[in-house]
C-alpha cells in the first residue's frame, strides 16, 4: 500500500512538475511573440512611406490636380509635388506650396522625448523630415524661375539673395553646393545683373573640391565677363535624367562616419563643359544624403545610431528566441498531448520562418533616415547655345539620358517647354 501510494505521490509531483514546464516553456514563449509583436506594431505605426519616386514618371495631371494632392504633413511627397507642378508650368502652386515648405521644413525643432524615443526605433520615425541645405537652396530656386515667368523680376531678385543666404548660413543642414551656385549665377544673368553674377562665379571658380570642368567653365566665364561679353547672356537650362535610388548596408570600417555604407543604385554623368555651357550632376546632393550619420556633419544623429546599435541586435534576438520557443514549446505540447507530431510539424516550420525574419528585423531597426527629395534631376545642363542640339554636353550623353530632358528655363522663355517626353 506505501508503495502503490507512494507511486501515486511521484506520479503526481511529475504531472504537477510537467504541467509547471509546460505553463513556463508555454509563459517564455507567449512573452517572446508580445515583445515581438509590440516591436512589429510600432514600426507599422511608423510614418507612411512617401508615394514611389517614380511618381514623376505618372501621367501628365493638371495644376489644380497637383494643389489638391499635396499634403504639406507630408513632406518628402509635397516637395516632390512641388517639383512636378514647377516641371509642369503651375508657378502659382509652386509659389503657394514652396514658400510653405520654405518656413515649415527648414528648422530643426529639437523634443527631448522624441529624440530619446528615436534610439529604440528606426531612424526618422518619430522625427520630422528637415530640408537639407541642397534641397533649401534648389527650392528658392524654383521659386525665383517661377516669379520670373510670372513677369515678378523683384520676387524673383529676393528669392536669389535668400539662395545666396541658404548656401552659407551655417544651420542645422549646413554646407555650400555647388549646383545652386551655378544656378544662381545664371539666374543673375537673366535678371541682367552681370555685376551679381560675377560674385557667384568667382565662388564657384574657388570652390574647394569641386570638379575641375566646373571650376574651368566658372574661369571661362568670368573672363568673359570682364572682357567684351561682360553683359547678361540668354541662357538655357535643362534637367537630365532621375536621381538615383539609394542602397545602404552596414559597414563598421570607420567609426567616424557611422556603421553605414551609403550608395547610389546606379552612376552619374561626369560633369562636362564647352565654350557655350557646363553639366554637372546631383553627386555633391547625394554625398549630403550619404555623411548625414557623420560625426563632423550630424553630431546627434551620428550619436544616435550608435546608442540605436544594441536595441537592434536585442531586437533580432529576441525574434529569433522567438523563433526557438515556438519550436520546443509547439513540439513540448504536441508531446504531453500524446499528438501524432501534426502540432510539433507546424510549429517547427512557423518557428523557422520566424527565426529566419531575425536578420530582417536587425536591419529594419537599424535602418538610418535616408530621406529625401527624390524626383529631382541627376544632371542639369546650363548653356548658351541657341538649341539643345547644339550643345556638345547634351550631345555627348546616352539617348536614353537624352530622352529624360527637360526644359527647365529657355532662351526668351518665360514658360516651361517639355524638351522630350520623360517616359
Amino acid at each position: 500500500m506505501r508503495r502503490r501510494a507512494g507511486r501515486k505521490s511521484w506520479a503526481g509531483w511529475s504531472g504537477l512538475r510537467a504541467s509547471f514546464s509546460l505553463g513556463y516553456a508555454t509563459s517564455r514563449t507567449v512573452v517572446f511573440l508580445i515583445l515581438l509583436g509590440g516591436f512589429f506594431w510600432v514600426g507599422c505605426q511608423s510614418p507612411a512611406q512617401p508615394r514611389s519616386q517614380d511618381a514623376h514618371l505618372e501621367p501628365s495631371l493638371s495644376c489644380e490636380a497637383i494643389g489638391t494632392q499635396i499634403s504639406l504633413p507630408d513632406r518628402i511627397s509635397t516637395l516632390r509635388d512641388i517639383y512636378r507642378a514647377f516641371s509642369a508650368g503651375c508657378d502659382d502652386t509652386v509659389i503657394t506650396y514652396g514658400t510653405q515648405a520654405q518656413d515649415t521644413y527648414k528648422y530643426k525643432m529639437f523634443r527631448v522625448l522624441k529624440e530619446a524615443s528615436n534610439i529604440f526605433l528606426p531612424d526618422g520615425t518619430l522625427i520630422d523630415y528637415v530640408l537639407e541645405s541642397y534641397e533649401r537652396g534648389f527650392l528658392s530656386v524654383l521659386l525665383a524661375i517661377s516669379y520670373y515667368r510670372q513677369h515678378n523680376l523683384e520676387a524673383s531678385q529676393v528669392e536669389l539673395r535668400r539662395l545666396d543666404h541658404e548656401i552659407f548660413t551655417p544651420l542645422y543642414n549646413y554646407g555650400a553646393d555647388p549646383i545652386n551656385l551655378l544656378f544662381s549665377a545664371v539666374l543673375w544673368e537673366v535678371l541682367g545683373e552681370p555685376s551679381e553674377a560675377w560674385v557667384d562665379w568667382n565662388r564657384l571658380q574657388g570652390q574647394e573640391g569641386q570638379d575641375a570642368a566646373v571650376r574651368t567653365f566658372a574661369s571661362h566665364r568670368l573672363a568673359q565677363l570682364n572682357g567684351s561679353e561682360g553683359s547678361a547672356a540668354d541662357w538655357s537650362v535643362y534637367a537630365i535624367g532621375h536621381f538615383p535610388g539609394i542602397d545602404w548596408n552596414i559597414d563598421f570600417q570607420d567609426s567616424s562616419t557611422g556603421y553605414f555604407s551609403v550608395n547610389p543604385q546606379h552612376s552619374f554623368l561626369p560633369a562636362c563643359f564647352s565654350e557655350s555651357g557646363v553639366r554637372i550632376s546631383t553627386h555633391s546632393w547625394f554625398q549630403k544624403i550619404a555623411l548625414r550619420h557623420d560625426q563632423g556633419y550630424h553630431p546627434l544623429l551620428h550619436a544616435q545610431s550608435w546608442l540605436r546599435l544594441p536595441f537592434g541586435v536585442a531586437y533580432s534576438l529576441i525574434t529569433f528566441s522567438a523563433g526557438a520557443g515556438i519550436m520546443v514549446g509547439g513540439c513540448f505540447v504536441d508531446v504531453v498531448a500524446e499528438g501524432k507530431g501534426a502540432l510539433c510539424q507546424v510549429s517547427i516550420l512557423g518557428g523557422v520562418a520566424v527565426m529566419q525574419e531575425s536578420p530582417h528585423v536587425l536591419r529594419y531597426a537599424l535602418r538610418p533616415d535616408l530621406r529625401h527629395w527624390d524626383n529631382v534631376p541627376s544632371s542639369f545642363l546650363f548653356t548658351r547655345a541657341p538649341d539643345v542640339q547644339d550643345e556638345p554636353c547634351w550631345r555627348s550623353v546616352s539617348t536614353q539620358s537624352q530622352g529624360r530632358t527637360i526644359k527647365l528655363l529657355g532662351r526668351h522663355d518665360r514658360k516651361p517647354t517639355v524638351k522630350m517626353d520623360a517616359q
